[in-house]
């Protein structure tokens, strides 16, 4: 055993897989609890805060170069109290001094790197630091050296720049007043102003690194869908098929890694996130709702056949993260040269498969090693080679499978196997809605199983947990958690028309509200009023890799509002739309996901309640169709035999086979009672 793994710190007592990647440096960390910040005060040390994730790759350099190092260890022991924060556990700290980074350098990022006062208050600080001078950044030995002398040396700038630092986040933090909500014209706008950012050559947005962004993404779904005007889809689409033939796309395991570090979709950051994987599936799924596209269709599937495969607990909850690295090398587990191609395929397949997916012998990868990327077409090899193009699908996939079974074999990277509330949430609805599009069981099953695990082992006296690993449930529960929960039972009620997911939504929100809802601005807080006091209690209006609290509690209300008859939610979320509406003018990419609910909101929204029996074919034949229709602002409850309806259905009547209502404004239709007649209803909606 070496000396780095015979040594050991704070860390080791911890289960964040994060912080215990951390607990054989030579570095004294502790984990953020009273013990380090009662030590800084008593010693008057700056505190350095490092704050990161287990599937971060510039995390992991920023390590091996600088928290494994004896030399640069030393001086954070002598001159600091260092503190190692998991970013997925503590949202509030990351978002905090995520603003903070801004301010100070117009970025931010991970690994985040903060020089705070013993009362919490940030300094300076910045993201990734090589161990010297390089790269044109300082390097981190000498920016210890120059902020410990800085600290002690200059208290009155210090305490200057601190102060500063505060007052400005906490006028930022600040809610807007606002008195009236956006007009209906408010999706026009964002949608125009968010495509002159699309890059019309390789979709997205901007040039690089490039996000996928599936929240603005959706605005142009909805704004086709409202206008009617077909070039919003056809950017929608051309985003998502670039992503899908990509290098970001794993064409061999499915599920998406992080972001794009060029233009082309072609060069990832390797890690897969939970949250991400759930977004694009959902995406996919509404733009597969809207064409048919096979691609999109077969991309939901193998995106969720991942996280089935890899990112599922035995018990129904789902992990977190997928690592970036195997064996010390970014990437190095998704890669193949035309030699390792060989050793699987015949040599027919082999040929194919390597112009298929742009394997060179030059590769486009470090090392000389290729990405895999949709280089040609089906229909393009079939023609060079004379063959029908059903016969090239037949021989990639069986090439696919084959060269998936090989790398099996390979080191695999690391995972985060804690259990987020939050990010469950998310793909507990992604799962939900793709199983009623797709008429997929196994996807209705898996989230009915990890909704089931969140309630019986992720809520304690009615609040919700944050985190679980190693058998027990940590941390508290944030806006995310239960927002997102909410939201994905809401789906997985949509779904299964089974009234436990409505009560249990109903339930989460009135405690959400209860427990992040500022009377006074109609704003929600990311913290309960009873977490640990920092700097600043934190609000967060705006979508980042995943959608804005806020935005998704506002969908939950208005959702909730129509199902369980409660004009007083819908209320609640108007105040929401007032408190955010300079946002969504002003930042319309920032504010998508409400642009959205708000959308949602300001068409009804509509309620399809249908009383009928799937199992007879002439209805599962029309529940298909229904499915399968882009209808963002719809919500469609299947109510079998002998289940008890939503609250604004019950009571009506029922007749035959087939009984339907649409609901808006807290009122019904008439009883329709043939398909026909419902679709006569929805289309003069």
């Amino acid at each position: 055993m070496n000396e780095s793994s015979e040594r050991t710190n704070r860390l080791i007592h911890e289960t964040s897989p994060y912080l215990l990647q951390h607990a054989h440096n030579p570095v004294d960390w502790y984990s953020w609890n009273d013990e380090a910040l009662t030590r800084a005060k008593e010693e008057n040390r700056p505190i350095l805060l490092s704050i990161g994730y287990s599937a971060c790759h510039w995390c992991h350099v920023m390590e091996h170069e600088s928290f494994e190092n004896d030399e640069i260890a030393a001086i954070m022991n002598e001159r600091f109290v260092c503190i190692k924060v998991d970013r997925e556990e503590r949202p509030d700290l990351d978002h905090i001094y995520q603003t903070v980074c801004q301010f100070f350098t117009g970025t931010g990022g991970w690994p985040l790197t903060m020089f705070l006062t013993p009362d919490l208050k940030p300094f300076w600080g910045g993201t990734y630091f090589p161990p010297e001078d390089r790269y044109g950044r300082a390097g981190f030995r000498r920016i210890l050296e120059a902020i410990s002398n800085h600290y002690h040396s200059e208290k009155d700038k210090v305490q200057l720049v601190s102060r500063q630092i505060a007052e400005a986040l906490a006028d930022v933090n600040e809610p807007e007043t606002g008195s009236s909500i956006p007009d209906g014209g408010i999706l026009a706008a964002a949608a125009e102003a968010l495509a002159r950012a699309f890059d019309a050559q390789n979709g997205g947005f901007g040039s690089q690194p490039k996000f996928p962004n599936t929240m603005s993404l959706e605005i142009f779904l909805r704004y086709w869908r409202e206008s009617g005007d077909e070039e919003y889809l056809r950017m929608a689409l051309l985003t998502l098929r670039k992503m899908a033939e990509g290098g970001i796309y794993d064409h061999l395991g499915g599920g998406f890694h992080r972001y794009s570090t060029d233009a082309e979709w072609l060069v990832p950051h390797f890690e897969k996130m939970l949250y991400d994987n759930a977004l694009f599936a959902r995406l996919y799924a509404q733009a597969f709702q809207a064409t048919g596209d096979p691609l999109l269709e077969r991309t939901v599937r193998e995106t969720l056949d991942y996280v089935l495969r890899e990112m599922t607990s035995p018990e129904g909850g789902f992990y977190s993260t997928q690592d970036a690295d195997s064996e010390g090398e970014e990437g190095k587990f998704f890669v193949w040269t035309p030699d390792e191609v060989r050793e699987v395929l015949d040599e027919r397949e082999a040929v194919l498969f390597c112009q298929q997916y742009g394997v060179t012998p030059d590769g486009n990868f470090e090392h000389r090693t290729s990405i895999l990327r949709l280089n040609q077409s089906p229909a393009r090899i079939a023609a060079d080679y004379g063959i029908p193009k059903e016969e090239v699908d037949q021989i990639s996939a069986r090439s696919r499978a084959k060269l998936f079974q090989a790398r099996e074999t390979r080191a695999k990277p690391s995972r985060d196997d804690k259990i987020l509330t939050a990010w469950n949430g998310l793909m507990i609805g992604a799962m939900a809605m793709a199983a009623r599009v797709l008429e997929e069981p196994r996807y209705k099953d898996a989230a009915a199983r990890a909704a089931h695990f969140v309630l019986s082992q992720m809520r304690s006296d009615g609040r919700l947990r944050r985190s679980f690993r190693l058998a027990a449930a940590s941390g508290v529960g944030y806006l995310d958690d239960y927002a997102f929960f909410a939201g994905g039972l809401l789906e997985l009620y949509e779904t299964t028309g089974e009234i436990e997911w409505l009560n249990e939504a109903g339930l989460l929100t009135d405690t959400m509200i209860t427990l992040f809802r500022d009377d006074a601005s109609g704003d929600f807080f990311m913290t309960p009023p009873d977490s640990e006091g920092l700097i600043v209690r934190p609000r967060q209006g705006s979508d980042q890799s995943v959608p804005s609290g806020v935005s998704v509690a506002a969908m939950d209300l208005v959702k909730l509002a129509s199902l369980q008859n409660r004009p007083e939610l819908r209320e609640m979320a108007t105040r929401i739309f007032a408190s955010h509406a300079e946002d969504m003018r002003r930042n319309p990419h920032g504010a998508s996901n409400l642009i959205s609910a708000l959308d949602f909101y300001s068409h009804g929204p509509a309620e399809i309640v249908i009383l009928a029996d799937p199992d007879v074919e002439a209805n599962r034949a029309a529940l298909r169709d229904l499915n399968r229709r882009y209808a963002p602002n719809e919500i469609m409850i299947l109510v079998r035999p002998g289940v008890e309806p939503p609250p604004i259905a019950r009571g009506k009547p029922r007749f035959g086979e087939m009984t339907a209502f649409v609901c808006r404004s807290f009122s019904c239709s008439a009883p329709l009672r043939s398909w026909q007649a419902l679709r006569e209803e929805l289309d003069t909606g």
